[in-house]
């Protein structure tokens, strides 16, 4: 095995939970991130000798993800029905309760995240989900970091006032 396949390997390791919350949060469906997460992967491997040592890996890995998202929902559209993700049945034989309602509230977060334009909804993922920070963020994005920040602001509200959590004010 060659150095530099070690070192793709190596890295891509050290992110891949990150990446892989990341492809979830773009598509809403667990056998849709890992499909994402895979093309993303092959496409980075092929491509990892055009890759610029010194520059941040998962920033190129979120960006190269990102664009092959936006290239899926370009091709065939978006997808009207969501699915319950395979693991909703792996608590079988349990006392359900308080699995279902941690799920069910997962799945309304989910649901009212599906229900954000993409814009925000990448935002959010990055920095709400993910931990990114907003330099970072902007970086990957290639936007303002006031863009950021507005746009994380505008999807923080409207997935609290789809949640019922919304302030009064």
């Amino acid at each position: 095995m060659n150095s530099s396949c070690t070192s793709f390997e190596a890295q891509f390791r050290a992110i891949y939970p990150r990446l892989r919350r990341f492809a979830y949060s773009l598509t809403s469906q667990s056998a849709d991130a890992d499909d994402l997460l895979q093309r993303a992967s092959e496409r980075a491997l092929r491509n990892f000798a055009k890759f610029e040592q010194g520059t941040r890996f998962d920033s190129w890995m979120f960006q190269l993800t990102r664009n092959l998202w936006i290239d899926t929902v370009r091709a065939r559209g978006r997808r009207a029905n969501r699915e319950v993700p395979e693991e909703a049945g792996l608590g079988v034989g349990h006392d359900p309760r308080p699995a279902t309602h941690a799920a069910i509230d997962l799945q309304k977060a989910m649901n009212a995240m599906a229900q954000l334009p993409e814009e925000q909804r990448e935002i959010v993922a990055l920095i709400l989900v993910d931990g990114m920070g907003y330099r970072e963020t902007a970086e990957l994005l290639d936007l303002p970091i006031g863009t950021v920040s507005s746009r994380l602001v505008r999807g923080r509200k409207a997935l609290l006032e789809m949640l019922g959590e919304g302030n009064d004010d």
